[in-house]
């Protein structure tokens, strides 16, 4: 991969990135620090991908494996949610109610969710990317819809 194809994709790809390391981590500044050490993994990468697809598919599942591995470090910690939301811009008040209601969910229900709503992967692609049974997929779908719509019925 060139410099400009680097470019190109870092563009493309960063906010997603972003969005599913904060997702996990519900830390922005971990969330910026995950994001920029998988661009540097895909500078250095010496992969050449087949298609744009798996070139994304490769960023998430290198996303959510810096995650995962972020967890074992002791000085994890997770931002004040409602403070975060503050330094945000939304559209609408409802999306801050949503973001909220999204953020208090549990991370296995969250980044399905995100992954399938927001960035619209399928049960199938999502499970592929966490290494979970679609079945798994679907189940936590379910159960994030639900606890959402009770979260934001109680608002």
């Amino acid at each position: 991969m060139d410099n400009s194809q680097f470019a190109e994709a870092a563009e493309r790809y960063m906010d997603t990135i972003y969005r599913i390391a904060y997702s996990w981590l519900r830390n922005a500044d971990d969330a910026n620090d995950i994001t920029q050490d998988v661009l540097m993994k895909l500078y250095r990468t010496e992969n050449s991908f087949q298609s744009e697809e798996h070139l994304r598919n490769w960023l998430i599942r290198v996303t959510v494996n810096a995650c995962k591995s972020f967890f074992r470090a002791p000085w994890h910690k997770e931002d004040d949610i409602e403070k975060y939301a503050e330094s945000l811009h939304f559209e609408q008040p409802d999306y801050r109610e949503l973001f909220e209601a999204v953020m208090k969910l549990d991370r296995k229900y969250r980044v399905p969710l995100m992954l399938f709503y927001f960035d619209g992967y399928s049960t199938r692609e999502i499970a592929g990317l966490l290494g979970i049974s679609e079945n798994t997929v679907s189940t936590r779908l379910s159960r994030a819809r639900a606890k959402l719509k009770m979260y934001l019925e109680e608002v």
